[in-house]
């Protein structure tokens, strides 16, 4: 008769609300970082940029993420998870509005500027929601709890993606031949400043909705889950270098991201050099792409029961592996196997397939990463949250290479990915492996 009472408790009593509200961040910090793959398209045209320098979008964003997670968890241990989700939305919703005065000016800079400030207000986000969702409830339901949260991201990124293809993409590619009658008449520079003016309203719509849940949790009773009880256990950077697990984490983390950062941010630029898909077409493929990206979760999630997490994605590296070499292989700028368009469509494919085997690799390598640290784990998070970075890294280094002269196209710049999935298969395989303190 108390089997009910005992058992375990997935969310705390009374909070179910706080529950769902939290939960929908996990949805909402998506979509920015989705529309990314379509803005990186978007300036190419409407700012006549090279890809290297449209891959800077990632940079900016990525740098908001690296600059922000270490103050963003001193500021919530003081201040508690409450505080620290609302001034990340604030954060959020001033880089949304700071977008109309970027398309009015037409200036590249200022676009990258309010990225870097969405990107601020994400780290306090990422990094609060995941710990708060953490605590709220028992500990043995805990991984349990944080799947379900997680579970809404790649929605939201699906849903951030379609979005960006019908809001943003006009659909109007001018040939070489078109924009050169359009100079001819003086109306060139017209176009260009429409196309520009297209992601104004996405974000100012996006930023509204932010500043309404922001109100929504300023509202909302949250638990004591808070951490400024731990002040004389915050652990430090010397301590956690006795742990080759979490340092080897931070290095595959850094890898992967710019793995699939790099992936997603060309690959309508992939698809189009490929065959003859228009930017909105190629933009339903974007939104296949995080359809894979879901299913690879909740399937990747089942697998788990029956297959070490770590050993589960060792495999999806070596198969990411073998993918990227085909999509490189079937490329128009290889052209090895002389199947001309089947070939083509086969790189695509390849391309997108990579992500389904991808979906697993960041929540694993962050649990693989921060196991065992302790009194040091809420600094090993914030340090992993930084090694976002590898995405602003890594993604314009794809672009340098896709620009190159003996390139010029993004298949021969997968090497970057692939070099990426085998540091990840050596952290699954060997650098995962629980050291230090831990084993002692």
């Amino acid at each position: 008769m108390n089997d009910t009472k005992d058992k375990p408790h997935l969310i705390t009593p009374g909070y179910t609300f706080t529950f769902i509200l939290v939960t929908l961040l996990f949805f909402m910090w998506a979509l920015p970082n989705t529309l990314n793959d379509v803005l990186i398209k978007q300036f190419m045209k409407s700012m006549e940029l090279s890809r290297l320098e449209a891959g800077f979008v990632q940079s900016a964003f990525k740098l908001g993420y690296f600059c922000l997670a270490i103050p963003a968890g001193l500021f919530m241990q003081r201040m508690g998870y409450k505080a620290g989700l609302i001034v990340g939305l604030l954060f959020f919703a001033l880089g949304c509005f700071l977008f109309l005065p970027a398309a009015m000016a037409g200036v590249y800079i200022y676009f990258l500027g309010a990225l870097f400030v969405i990107a601020s207000g994400l780290a306090f986000l990422e990094l609060g929601a995941n710990s708060f969702i953490v605590g709220l409830g028992d500990p043995a339901t805990s991984e349990r709890r944080l799947n379900l949260a997680q579970s809404f991201n790649p929605i939201g990124g699906i849903t951030g993606v379609a979005v960006g293809t019908i809001f943003i993409f006009s659909g109007n590619e001018p040939t070489a031949g078109e924009i050169l009658e359009m100079k001819t008449a003086g109306t060139y520079h017209a176009f260009l400043e429409a196309e520009n003016l297209r992601v104004g309203p996405t974000y100012i719509i996006l930023g509204i909705i932010v500043l309404i849940v922001a109100f929504l949790i300023w509202r909302t009773k949250f638990p004591k889950i808070e951490t400024s009880g731990d002040s004389e256990h915050k652990g430090s950077f010397r301590a956690l270098l006795q742990y080759p697990h979490w340092y080897n984490a931070v290095i595959a983390q850094f890898f992967y991201l710019g793995a699939q950062l790099g992936t997603w941010s060309y690959l309508i630029t992939y698809v189009q050099e490929n065959s003859p898909m228009t930017e909105k077409q190629a933009g339903g493929l974007l939104i296949l792409n995080m359809v894979l990206f879901m299913c690879g979760r909740f399937f990747s999630t089942f697998l788990m029961k029956y297959i070490k997490p770590t050993r589960l994605m060792g495999v999806y590296s070596l198969i990411n592996i073998g993918l990227v070499l085909i999509v490189i292989a079937s490329s128009r700028w290889a052209n090895v196997f002389g199947l001309h368009d089947l070939s083509h469509w086969i790189g695509i494919g390849a391309m997108i397939c990579t992500t389904f085997f991808m979906s697993l690799m960041y929540p694993t390598i962050f649990a693989s990463g921060v196991k065992g640290l302790g009194q040091n784990a809420k600094l090993g998070a914030s340090v992993l949250i930084m090694s976002l970075i590898g995405g602003a890294i890594l993604t314009p280094v794809m672009g340098l290479i896709a620009d190159s002269h003996w390139a010029h196209a993004v298949a021969p710049a997968m090497i970057v990915p692939m070099f990426a999935y085998c540091v990840v298969a050596y952290f699954s395989f060997i650098g995962s492996k629980p050291g230090g303190p831990v084993c002692e």
